[in-house]
């Protein structure tokens, strides 16, 4: 008997299907997530085949030695997994077009293919394609296999006749199910196929990456459920103007969330960056207004970032523009100048940017984002060897962040002789050798300390 097609509507959010469209997803809320989708229904219905009948097991009787952990071969990868790829996990590796997930992976086939079989799976470019990229990332390998594939149930027989340790699918919005009528990158197709993946993982105790694209608003294309499914939420942060790239953990299984990985892009791949402080701060000028460096906490690693600012007057509208720093913090900040700190940067265009391509999302940078802007409109430099930690509330008071130590030891270990912190923690922090702490109550006795005229 022939099928029947049934149309359906499936939130993109939280991916609840209903029989009618609406406006709201009743489940999670949603205004306009609901994808019309067609599906094939057999007309005589599906029978489930049982093969056994799973046993509850007392929570004594579950055995956690088994959680077997290889290193990939790439430090900062390893960093954000927790300290290496678990046996049996699948990772989802999000990111923009053409930020390096494909290149990343790959390297880590060239570090982890002579001890463990590997199968990578692509089905956006062509063997020959995967094989010129390899050659000029210096990959290579007998335990490598390649497989152009977008077919689900292809890929599934290749592993099942390779038998490989580490499955790589390049990408999920490219794969499809012959039983599924709708279009690859559909949000029934990437939920089927993901679920599939996600069996084949548990059942053999592979190690799955899956490769995902991001959609305009930043987050992993397909149905949000994706991300629940998977282990490991992974995504691949910068901008394909700057060389530097952060690979940040949304969610981890195994591991913490408050770990990233900093790499630069080079012509033969990705580097990890060891020292991602030294190498942000590279080329900073000297006695120049308008450049401040925080210190901000990324993951467990105190990093600095250099802040700077242009402001100048403005005959129009002010215009309020920022890279690095969120818009309406930047716009607060330059409200608190000034009502609280008397500098007029109303009638001035100003202009925040954060080398390097950093997002400062941390409140700890509001200080050196204040001292840039004031170092800027005033025309003084703060010199080369001033640092600045500290949140800004909006009656100007200057409020402590955490970790305060552990980036004093930063700021020291890279040469800096002077810090402006908050003052009511003066006395509970230890000061390193060799570091003038400036300790502040308000932002307009922070400019008077390091901006006033001698």
């Amino acid at each position: 008997m022939a099928n029947k097609q049934k149309t359906i509507y499936i939130c993109s959010e939280c991916g609840n299907e209903v029989s009618n469209w609406a406006g709201k997803c009743p489940a999670c809320g949603a205004w306009n997530t609901l994808s019309e989708i067609r599906v094939e229904k057999n007309a005589a219905g599906r029978t489930k085949a049982v093969s056994g009948v799973s046993r509850p097991k007392r929570l004594e009787e579950l055995d956690t030695n088994e959680e077997i952990r290889f290193t990939t071969g790439i430090s900062e990868f390893d960093r954000v997994l927790g300290g290496g790829a678990v046996l049996g996990s699948l990772v989802l590796v999000g990111g923009a077009p053409g930020i390096g997930k494909s290149t990343l992976l790959l390297q880590m086939c060239a570090a982890t293919g002579r001890e463990r079989r590997i199968l990578y799976v692509t089905g956006e470019e062509s063997e020959r394609q995967l094989k010129l990229r390899a050659d000029r990332l210096g990959v290579s390998g007998a335990d490598i296999y390649v497989l152009a594939e977008t077919d689900l149930e292809s890929i599934l027989a290749a592993a099942d006749s390779v038998k490989p340790e580490i499955v790589i699918i390049d990408s999920i919005q490219t794969i499809s199910h012959a039983d599924i009528s709708s279009a690859p990158g559909s949000i029934t197709q990437v939920r089927e196929c993901t679920m599939k993946i996600m069996r084949l993982c548990k059942e053999k105790n592979l190690t799955v990456f899956v490769v995902g694209h991001i959609n305009k608003e930043g987050s992993i294309a397909g149905p949000k459920v994706l991300e629940h499914m998977v282990d490991c939420v992974l995504y691949f942060e910068g901008e394909r103007s700057t060389s530097f790239r952060i690979l940040r953990a949304a969610k981890n299984r195994f591991g913490s969330t408050n770990e990233i990985g900093v790499f630069e892009m080079a012509d033969n791949g990705l580097a990890c960056v060891e020292n991602p402080s030294e190498r942000l701060l590279s080329g900073r000028p000297e006695n120049c207004p308008g450049t401040c460096v925080a210190c901000v906490i990324e993951g467990s690693r105190p990093i600095l970032a250099e802040v700077q600012a242009l402001v100048t007057p403005s005959a129009y509208n002010a215009a309020r523009r920022s890279n690095g720093v969120d818009y309406n913090r930047a716009a607060m900040l330059l409200a608190v100048l000034e009502k609280r700190g008397g500098l007029s940067v109303s009638g001035c265009d100003s202009y925040i940017n954060v080398i390097g391509g950093l997002s400062l999302e941390e409140p700890a940078a509001d200080l050196a984002t204040a001292l840039a802007v004031a170092s800027s409109y005033l025309d003084r430099p703060l010199g080369a060897d001033l640092a600045a930690i500290g949140e800004i509330g909006l009656s100007g008071e200057i409020r402590s962040v955490s970790a305060l130590n552990q980036r004093l030891s930063e700021i020291v270990r890279l040469g800096f002789k002077r810090c402006v912190i908050p003052s009511h923690r003066k006395d509970d922090i230890r000061a390193p050798s060799g570091l003038r702490l400036i300790p502040v109550r308000s932002i307009s006795e922070a400019i008077a300390a390091v901006l006033a005229r001698e």
